[in-house]
């Protein structure tokens, strides 16, 4: 497009953002120096003004001062206000996909799944309340009961990152506004409008259910926001979804304080596929988890371990499909692979495939840039590069679609190259063989470990995260609740004695 095309482009973006907000029921923000950019087009869709650490404190406040009431409400009465910001979601789930796809630059097909995955989150929050089990352990004294019993912990403040701007607020939210906590989000400052538009739906369940809307604060803007979070003690748990040097700077603050900490950070994700494996199966497997959402998510399948038996076929097949994989504007139909966020993730990418170049890899395909709508929107083909070996440079993540492909001739060697990174997320095996299966479930070192299917598109019912520098948190299913409460342990005595604990007497 030429200049003046590009810049008409983006005047329409700017339009239907605009509407949508308008649709969702959020109010224009007042312009400011945070600029909410499309990477459709690279241009600007509007302006905001972001937050100061004087507003970023006094929201902290409102959250810390509505959680006194908040925390009394029972459960299954605070769950009311889930269920009806799911109502709301299923409502508005086009118009809350498309304001995504216009800031993220996500597919629509990806887009309607994020959405979705935030009203399932909201239905197993809802079903959560009733759940919130304690436990009643044998006590060793006579006339006497001890058990443990789950409390909400207080204020939660919610770091989420632009490759998944609303779904994975959604699963910190849901879950903490039903275990009785309150919430301070902010948001990727990448991705401001999804987040203002998320927040209007949530303060409008509370109107209609009777809740407080001060339950949920916004907060907008880069690192100094950010910062007044993970430095505030009245932030009783802080959960920071980004990059793993951004989780080394948070953690050790928020320790610092003896906050709690729960983190989701990078991934560099390995499939292993085996010579007994459904190569058909196998290559969609792949090629979904490589390129889906342009290879911008924390589970995307970095690193493929083939079989050296198989290796020249299965590749044969992998640049087969690249070659017919769409790139371009997410929002036309039968598009598969849409922009990078931004310039930055583009020449990221181009330094890495420089490094696997000099390291002896061989490019099989991809890595060009494709121009479609204008120059400071950056579309590229997913790369697909041989490596001789696991190089520091397949050691580290690349937040772009590239995908090394190593060879391996025994399954103990496949799986020591799965754990031989320091990040340990997302993990897969393609293999018909149980054993092999076996192996690697037991072997694997990360927080997920698939067979048969690739490393991205976790469930919401399963708790996810992963170990080492991905930073070890939980969030969604499973019993990752217990992370937004505290546990007590109690005794009571309903005898007329006395007895010590261990048969001690003092007397």
């Amino acid at each position: 497009m030429t200049d003046t095309v590009t810049e008409h482009f983006t005047e329409q973006l700017s339009l239907r953002a605009r509407a949508l907000l308008h649709g969702l029921g959020a109010s224009l923000p007042e312009p400011g120096d945070l600029h909410a950019r499309t990477p459709v087009s690279g241009g600007v869709l509007l302006s905001l003004t972001a937050d100061t650490p004087t507003t970023v404190d006094a929201a902290i406040g409102r959250a810390a001062g509505a959680f006194g009431a908040w925390r009394t409400v029972p459960a299954p009465v605070r769950a009311a206000l889930v269920r009806k910001l799911a109502e709301l979601l299923v409502t508005h789930q086009h118009e809350l996909a498309e304001l995504v796809t216009l800031e993220a630059g996500k597919i629509g097909a990806e887009a309607l799944g994020e959405v979705q995955e935030m009203i399932d989150v909201c239905e197993f929050a809802v079903g959560l309340s009733r759940q919130l089990y304690g436990a009643t352990m044998p006590s060793e004294r006579p006339g006497h009961r001890l058990m443990e019993t789950w409390h909400p912990l207080g204020v939660v403040g919610v770091i989420s990152a632009f490759n998944f701007p609303v779904a994975v607020w959604a699963w910190n939210t849901a879950i903490a506004l039903v275990c009785g906590d309150t919430v301070v989000w902010k948001p990727s400052d990448t991705t401001p409008l999804t987040a203002l538009a998320c927040h209007t739906l949530l303060r409008r369940a509370a109107v209609e259910v009777g809740a407080d809307p001060e339950v949920h604060q916004l907060v907008q803007g880069g690192a100094a926001v950010g910062e007044a979070l993970v430095d505030d003690p009245r932030v009783a748990l802080l959960s920071a979804t980004g990059s793993v040097p951004m989780g080394a700077v948070v953690g050790p603050r928020v320790a610092a304080r003896f906050g709690r900490c729960l983190l989701e950070l990078g991934g560099n994700n390995a499939a292993i596929v085996a010579p007994s494996a459904d190569l058909e199966l196998a290559v969609r497997g792949i090629v979904f988890a490589a390129a889906g959402t342009a290879g911008q998510r924390c589970t995307s399948l970095r690193r493929l371990i083939v079989h050296r038996s198989i290796a020249d076929q299965l590749v044969e097949r992998l640049v087969a499909a690249y070659s017919q994989l769409p790139v371009g504007n997410p929002l036309d139909d039968g598009v598969l692979v849409g922009p990078l966020i931004n310039e930055r993730a583009y020449t990221a990418m181009q330094e890495a495939l420089t490094r696997a170049e000099a390291d002896g890899g061989e490019n099989l395909c991809g890595g060009e840039r494709v121009e479609l709508i204008g120059p400071d929107a950056y579309y590229v083909r997913p790369a697909l590069v041989r490596m001789p070996g696991q190089t520091g440079l397949v050691r580290e993540e690349t937040f772009a679609p590239i995908l090394y492909v190593l060879t391996y001739d025994d399954i103990d060697t496949a799986i020591a190259l799965n754990n031989d990174v320091t990040q340990g997320l997302s993990s897969s095996i393609f293999t018909l063989d149980q054993r092999e299966a076996e192996l690697f479930l037991a072997g694997s070192d990360c927080g997920i470990a698939n067979v048969n299917i690739g490393t991205s598109g976790a469930e919401i019912g399963g708790a996810f995260g992963g170990e080492k520098h991905t930073g070890g948190g939980r969030e969604s299913g499973s019993d990752s609740w217990k992370a937004y409460m505290r546990r007590a342990t109690n005794t009571v005595n309903y005898s007329t004695e006395l007895p010590l604990a261990q048969g001690i007497h003092f007397g």
